[in-house]
């Protein structure tokens, strides 16, 4: 069904076109340029999807976007440089270096829960590195599926650039064929299906799932501005982020006055019932809705401390707060992706340590304390994707940090040079002139053991 698209496309790759370092950069500016001409359409795609509020689509899926392509399109040429790289003593005279060089096709698997930016963000990283590029957008959102495909069929060629619009059917068929890198976002679940489909091909791929990421919360803070931020955090898109606090580890010393800063910051943003405001996202599909209810209906110790209303017809579910959560709780079982945070509190750092290194590691961790030497701990002490010391989620958005996960959490990283990096290969080339052949590392051997020993020893 898609073969003759890749086959295009591999012509396309193959006329050389894409290895040229001014037609990447102007497919970046065309690709930018297309996104700000239809930001009022993309707007109300993604209001249709997810009633996502307009400042939300605007710094999570616009601003970001243009200006990772505008650090991009900055830093490509510099990318683009063969490196030259130290040669040992032993094989002078000689040099080396490494050419960055497209992949060739790629595919780019996109989510949901930001339907826009999560196709187009690592897009740039295919681009700048000379690749062609298949795109399949989620079709759960589908309006917003809808309006990449209007908008690459109208600036883009399908033998440069394509999307893919379709259902679990049609990403199987995709999945059985054989391109040069798969991009992926998504649930640990799907990735492991998307992994075993690229294995069959040896294709490489790269994931980016999610996982509980935890957030602690020590007592050496500025308590209102440490609520807000993990408010926003959490709450932002209705909690259908993969970076979102997935729950807190708090001190007990300050628990009840972090919940009741938290309590305000609802209130201050989305007033007395979040219901009406326009500020606050809405669940993406009745599957996710159902499942996020029955967290909520089956919690065994947790208990509900602000929120946890919910309204069926408008797949709303307040942003809820649930104390004297324990891992038996069905909600802790797995990444929540809603806007629903637990709360668990310890007396010690190490045992909020404990807790984080017992469990598969984390797309982000976040941590809030003034204190050097606990930030010193906290990183060295256990391993995640990425995050931020007294912020939430704001790392994913500098170019400059590679955004990705570890173990259960993904596979690979991209933005800025890490996108440019995941879509290249990096192909090692050593030149040596024809003077001084040495004939020492030829047959025949005899009596030249003792001499290579004190050379290359």
């Amino acid at each position: 069904m898609f073969a003759e698209t890749i086959h295009n496309q591999r012509d396309f790759f193959q006329t050389g076109k894409t290895k040229d370092i001014y037609f990447r950069i102007q497919q970046l500016k065309t690709l930018k340029q297309a996104v700000i001409d239809n930001e009022t359409a993309i707007f109300d795609a993604l209001n249709a999807d997810l009633h996502k509020p307009l400042a939300e689509s605007f710094t999570a899926e616009i601003v970001l976007f243009v200006k990772e392509t505008e650090y991009a399109i900055k830093h490509l040429k510099n990318w683009h440089k063969p490196k030259k790289v130290q040669v040992p003593w032993q094989f002078f005279p000689a040099s080396a270096i490494i050419h960055p060089e497209p992949l060739g096709v790629v595919l780019i698997i996109g989510a949901w829960n930001y339907p826009f930016q999560l196709v187009i963000a690592p897009l740039i990283g295919a681009i700048a590195a000379g690749n062609c590029a298949i795109v399949k957008p989620s079709e759960i959102a589908s309006h917003t599926s809808h309006l990449i495909a209007e908008i690459f069929n109208k600036y883009f060629d399908k033998s440069y650039l394509a999307v893919v619009e379709g259902a679990v059917e049609t990403c199987q068929q995709l999945l059985a064929e054989k391109f040069d890198h798969i991009f992926f976002t998504g649930s640990t679940t799907v990735g492991k299906i998307v992994m075993e489909a690229a294995a069959k091909q040896l294709t490489p791929v790269t994931l980016e799932l999610g996982g509980k990421s935890p957030c602690i919360v020590d007592t050496d803070i500025d308590l209102k501005i440490a609520a807000r931020r993990i408010t926003w955090g959490k709450f932002f898109n209705a909690g259908q982020t993969c970076l979102a606090p997935d729950y807190l580890l708090v001190d007990k010393k300050i628990k009840n006055n972090l919940l009741d800063e938290i309590k305000k910051c609802l209130h201050e943003f989305y007033g007395e019932n979040p219901a009406k405001s326009p500020d606050y996202a809405r669940i993406i599909d009745r599957k996710q809705f159902d499942r996020l209810a029955n967290y909520l209906k089956n919690l065994k110790n947790g208990k509900i401390v602000i929120g946890g209303e919910t309204t069926f017809e408008e797949r709303y579910i307040a942003p809820t707060v649930i104390d004297s959560v324990t891992w038996e709780d069905p909600l802790m079982r797995s990444e929540i992706f809603g806007p629903i945070l637990p709360v668990i509190e310890f007396t010690d750092i190490t045992e909020a340590i404990n807790i984080i290194n017992s469990q598969p590691k984390p797309l982000a961790l976040y941590l809030f304390s003034q204190n050097k030497n606990l930030q010193k701990r906290v990183t060295n002490e256990t391993s995640f994707g990425g995050g931020c010391i007294n912020h939430t989620i704001i790392h994913y958005a500098v170019p400059s940090l590679p955004f990705g996960g570890i173990g259960n959490s993904g596979i690979g990283s991209y933005h800025g040079k890490a996108g440019f990096d995941t879509f290249s290969h990096y192909k090692s080339v050593l030149k040596k002139p024809f003077l001084l052949d040495v004939k020492l590392l030829y047959p025949p051997y005899k009596n030249k053991l003792s001499l290579l020993r004190r050379i290359f020893g």
